[in-house]
């Protein structure tokens, strides 16, 4: 066990102490479980994770290691849709070659407004949107939220790391 940490009475999480943030906390779980992956290995050659949340990427990639850290099941949800690809190249009586047309996107068949990241934490359904900076639910995404709730859920709107981690320690581990 590090010094920056003790061990919680449910499923072996870690809980912030002595001022270190969330984000090394999370790193030194990764760590820690990296070491136990790979036994034969030399600890001073296991890569160390840098998970980090400025970026709505990297926020959601530490939510869902978090998440999968501590016993939990987490996925990405993608909304994006299909590109259709318009685009051909032709050749001018120059010999030029150049890209003519466009790529268009087909909606996806997802629910309009879904969450980023889509868990099972301790038998409960989560959804868990990542809004960084100036970023703001649309009106499908409060819909779903709304949803969600009605069915019994849990909806969270995660806008940094440290944010999520208390949110994670009040809901989970009281």
């Amino acid at each position: 066990m590090t010094a920056h940490s003790e061990q919680s009475q449910q499923g072996g999480t870690k809980t912030l102490t002595s001022g270190k943030t969330a984000l090394k906390v999370l790193n030194s779980i990764a760590f820690d479980a990296l070491k136990i992956k790979h036994p034969g290995i030399n600890p001073d050659w296991v890569p160390r994770p840098a998970y980090k949340d400025r970026k709505a990427n990297q926020l959601t990639q530490s939510i869902i290691a978090w998440i999968r850290l501590n016993g939990g099941q987490a996925e990405r949800v993608s909304t994006t849709g299909r590109p259709i690809d318009n685009t051909k190249v032709v050749t001018d009586c120059l010999g030029h070659r150049r890209l003519i047309g466009s790529v268009t996107w087909i909606p996806g068949t997802s629910t309009r407004g879904s969450a980023d990241v889509a868990a099972t934490i301790r038998g409960k359904s989560v959804k868990i949107e990542v809004k960084v900076g100036r970023d703001r639910q649309s009106p499908d995404q409060i819909q779903y939220q709304k949803s969600i709730e009605n069915a019994g859920g849990l909806y969270f709107i995660a806008t940094s790391f440290e944010q999520f981690y208390q949110w994670y320690q009040s809901t989970f581990n009281k």
